[in-house]
C-alpha cells in the first residue's frame, strides 16, 4: 500500500467523526438559544393551562356546533326524501285516479244505479286517501288567464268570445298539487 492510498483511508476514517463534532456543535447551539433567550415572553404555568383550557373550549364548542348543523342537515334530508317518495307514488296513482273518473262518467250514462253507486264510494274512498296524504287539486276553471308558471298549453284554438281571447277554454288534463309543489300541471286549452 502507498503513502497515498493510506493517507486516503484515513481521511474517509475522519470524515465521519467531523460530521458526529458538527452535529454536537449544532445541538449545544440549539439549546444555548433556548435557555438564553430573552426576546419570548415568559408565561406562568397557570397562564400556558388557561389558555390550553380556552382552546379546548373552543374546541369543543366547535364540535358541538358541527354537530348540531349535522342533525338539523340529516333531519331535513329525511323529511325530504319522504316527501319525494310520496311525489313518486302519487305521480304513479294519477293516471288511476284519471281513469276512475272517465270510468264514472261513463257508468252514468249506463242505467245501472247500485253499479254507479258502488264505484263512485270506491272512487270517494280512493281520493280521499290521496287528499290525507297531501294531495291537493288544482282549480282550473273557464276563462281563468293562462299563467305559463301553472299551466301547461296544449293547442289554441279560436275563441268562442272575445272575452275568452287569450284565456282559457277547457281543461284537458287536471292538475294536482302535493303539499304546495305542482307534481302534474294542469293541461289546458287556450282561446286565440
Amino acid at each position: 500500500m502507498s503513502n497515498q492510498e493510506h493517507k486516503e483511508q484515513e481521511m474517509e476514517k475522519d470524515i465521519p467523526n467531523q460530521e458526529v463534532e458538527n452535529e454536537k456543535v449544532a445541538d449545544e447551539a440549539g439549546n444555548n438559544e433556548d435557555v438564553g433567550s430573552d426576546s419570548e415572553p415568559v408565561v406562568s404555568e397557570t397562564e400556558a393551562l388557561e389558555l390550553e383550557v380556552r382552546k379546548e373550549k373552543d374546541n369543543f364548542l366547535r364540535l358541538f356546533a358541527e354537530f348540531e348543523n349535522y342533525k338539523k342537515r340529516t333531519s331535513r334530508e329525511r323529511i325530504e326524501l319522504f316527501s319525494t317518495a310520496n311525489k313518486e307514488l302519487m305521480t304513479a296513482l294519477l293516471p288511476i285516479l284519471d281513469d276512475f273518473e272517465r270510468g264514472l262518467k261513463e257508468i252514468g250514462k249506463s242505467s245501472d244505479e247500485a253499479l254507479l253507486e258502488g264505484t263512485q264510494l270506491i272512487y270517494n274512498k280512493f281520493k280521499n286517501t290521496l287528499s290525507q296524504k297531501g294531495l291537493k287539486e288544482m282549480e282550473v276553471k273557464q276563462g281563468d288567464v293562462f299563467d305559463a308558471e301553472i299551466h301547461e298549453a296544449i293547442t289554441q284554438i279560436p275563441a268562442p268570445s272575445k272575452k275568452l281571447k287569450g284565456k282559457i277554454i277547457d281543461t284537458v288534463e287536471k292538475g294536482y298539487k302535493l303539499g304546495e309543489t305542482i307534481i302534474r300541471f294542469p293541461k289546458v286549452v287556450l282561446g286565440n
